[in-house]
């Protein structure tokens, strides 16, 4: 496993794909996550996108991995007074709810801060703290909407329709934009940068983070071109959009190869557009780059398509990767998200797994992005069920059975 962040414990009140993941993303570098859930009515997640097993959603098995859930009534006295307790023992705590939720409650940051000055309180959720949509509730697609990352199109009803690619202009980078799971990436990003912020100074810190916001950052390559667009004066050689037909770019598409797989070719600047036409045997076509550009993407010949495409099915898509790591050529594969699963490449990588979950037996989702050297990534605790581990987790706190018996009687836990 990775334990880079062993002996660091997190507190999270959240639910949905904001917060979970940004606690989840901490639990996956070896956090102690602890997942405080209202009894008998937890995280909704649990039931979004499908059901594996009787409140085990894919989303959940993802977004609540590395966790052990406390079920705590924070609406009583004496469910906040366990609160602080446990919070006495963190590091950082993450709010996932809507604007001041977690003040309503009595467990705000202004409240955390009297029982531990130094807590690192990181809010992540979809408009952010600050902000006149702070108080708006919210789901994924409407984070999208604020941050630009939405083009619409009226049909003849009247109706808007969501378009693929950029609208009026044009969309570099096409695939998901998951506003929540990058805000959280943000936010755990944030929420380490404190951790070393408070060892120097002793400091805790509050952190403010907006799906809204992320959306805006994942967009950087289209929305920096659009934003100053009138400042480009030399607009040779732009990037092909997202979406542009193979006839305006074959030095930079997708073929079908023999076996019916498909590879991308990226040979765009002048070494790797010669180191191409060296292995397939086609000199000739060295001439179909302009060696004054650092990088070309079209070519001056219209046939040159349809060239490339004849010479892509000679070969299956194995035999094709396997000149590009010889020959120093930008060809990979083309790969379905089942595909993934098989890709050796991925699988040498670690970058996804499938493990074993007590309820729903085998579930395959993605690893951690980044290797660490001599520490593998793995799941070590599957998603909890509501209220898991909360007789384990309030022993940790000094709560012995009975008392523990008690407070279920109460409704507390």
């Amino acid at each position: 496993m990775i334990s880079l962040l062993s002996g660091i414990r997190v507190i999270e009140c959240a639910w949905l794909p904001t917060g979970d993941n940004t606690s989840r993303l901490l639990g996956d570098l070896g956090a102690d996550v602890i997942k405080i859930e209202r009894p008998g009515q937890g995280d909704y997640l649990r039931v979004l996108g499908g059901l594996m097993a009787p409140e085990n959603s894919p989303f959940h098995l993802v977004c609540n991995r590395n966790k052990r859930s406390v079920e705590l009534n924070l609406r009583d006295d004496r469910g906040r007074a366990i609160f602080f307790d446990l919070l006495k023992t963190a590091d950082i705590f993450i709010d996932g709810f809507a604007s001041d939720a977690c003040d309503k409650l009595g467990i705000g940051y202004q409240e955390q801060c009297k029982v531990k000055p130094d807590i690192i309180y990181c809010q992540a959720n979809g408009f952010g703290r600050r902000g006149k949509y702070g108080k708006i509730p919210g789901h994924g697609y409407q984070f999208q909407s604020v941050g630009g990352g939405v083009a619409l199109k009226e049909d003849d009803e009247g109706l808007m329709w969501e378009q693929l690619g950029g609208g009026d202009f044009p969309q570099y980078f096409g695939g998901s934009l998951d506003g929540p799971l990058v805000a959280a990436i943000y936010a755990a990003m944030t929420a380490l940068a404190a951790l070393e912020h408070r060892k120097r100074t002793g400091e805790g810190v509050f952190i403010d983070t907006a799906a809204c916001d992320a959306v805006i950052a994942l967009q950087q390559t289209d929305a920096v071109v659009q934003w100053n667009y009138d400042k480009i004066y030399d607009r040779r050689q732009p990037p092909p959009p997202f979406g542009t037909s193979p006839h305006e770019r074959p030095k930079y598409s997708h073929y079908k190869c023999k076996d019916g797989k498909n590879i991308q070719l990226g040979a765009i600047e002048p070494k790797f557009w010669v180191n191409l036409c060296k292995a397939i045997g086609r000199e000739d076509l060295m001439g179909q780059h302009d060696m004054t550009l650092p990088i070309e993407f079209f070519g001056s010949d219209p046939q040159l398509i349809y060239t490339l495409r004849d010479v892509f099915l000679t070969k299956t898509a194995q035999e094709w990767v396997d000149i590009a790591c010889l020959h120093d050529i930008p060809i990979v594969p083309t790969n379905s998200k089942m595909e993934v699963l098989d890709d050796p490449h991925l699988k040498e990588r670690d970058a996804f797994e499938i493990k074993d979950h007590p309820a729903v037996g085998k579930f395959a989702m993605p690893g951690w992005p980044a290797m660490v050297e001599g520490q593998r990534y793995e799941t070590v605790r599957p998603a909890p069920a509501l209220g898991e581990h909360t007789a384990e987790v309030l022993a940790e706190v000094g709560l012995g059975a009975a008392e523990l018996e008690k407070l279920k009687a109460a409704g507390v836990v």
